[in-house]
């Protein structure tokens, strides 16, 4: 019988203390571990800030690698101009190619440093797949393809630089874009007209 009220009397001791912790404890907001989430607050803040400028440096790197990769092959493509083409427009187009996106060129190469991007400085097995289809056309063909090409990587171009131009949340890369765009766009009207003359 003793045994009896002992075990009585501790089970009203621990339900007792059980009841106490808990209004304590009630207006506290806690995760399911128990533990305050008051505290992850700024926490949370910072990282959705952080989150942001990541997003942000992300799609402009992204950008740059792009824009990097096109101009490096404008560039191989009219040096192959001069030995491969017969048309002399054409000759004349791959000319301004090499001489304007070389300039492109090095200033997202200064602006790439400036960022810490890596941009590229050899072309993707892709792009050095172009190359050598067009090293192997001389002539009217070569003149046909290469035009061809130029006619819808500049539209491409165009739709990249547009984005940046109009969207990016870095002032330099939206600046460089909206400053290259013309001269994509003068491009592209050149290139329409070059193969126009080629029919």
């Amino acid at each position: 019988m003793k045994n009896i009220k002992l075990i009585a009397i501790a089970t009203v001791a621990v339900i007792f203390t059980s009841c106490s912790n808990s209004e304590k404890n009630a207006g506290a907001n806690t995760d399911t571990m128990g533990l305050s989430t008051d505290s992850l607050t700024p926490y949370d803040s910072a990282t959705t800030v952080n989150n942001a400028q990541d997003t942000a440096s992300n799609t402009a790197m992204a950008f740059a690698l792009k824009a990097g990769a096109g101009g490096l092959l404008e560039v191989e493509l009219g040096n192959l101009v001069k030995s491969n083409a017969a048309h002399q427009r054409v000759k004349n187009f791959g000319q301004m190619m090499v001489k304007d996106h070389t300039a492109a060129n090095a200033e997202l190469i200064a602006l790439a440093q400036q960022k810490n991007f890596n941009i590229p400085t050899t072309l993707s097995v892709e792009m050095q797949t172009h190359v050598n289809e067009l090293k192997a056309l001389k002539g009217a063909d070569f003149d046909k393809k290469y035009m061809d090409m130029m006619v819808k990587d500049h539209k491409e171009d165009i739709g990249l630089f547009e984005e940046a131009a109009s969207h990016s949340t870095d002032a330099d890369v939206k600046a460089f874009a909206a400053k290259t765009l013309p001269t994509l766009k003068m491009h592209q009207d050149s290139a329409k007209a070059v193969k126009g003359a080629l029919k």
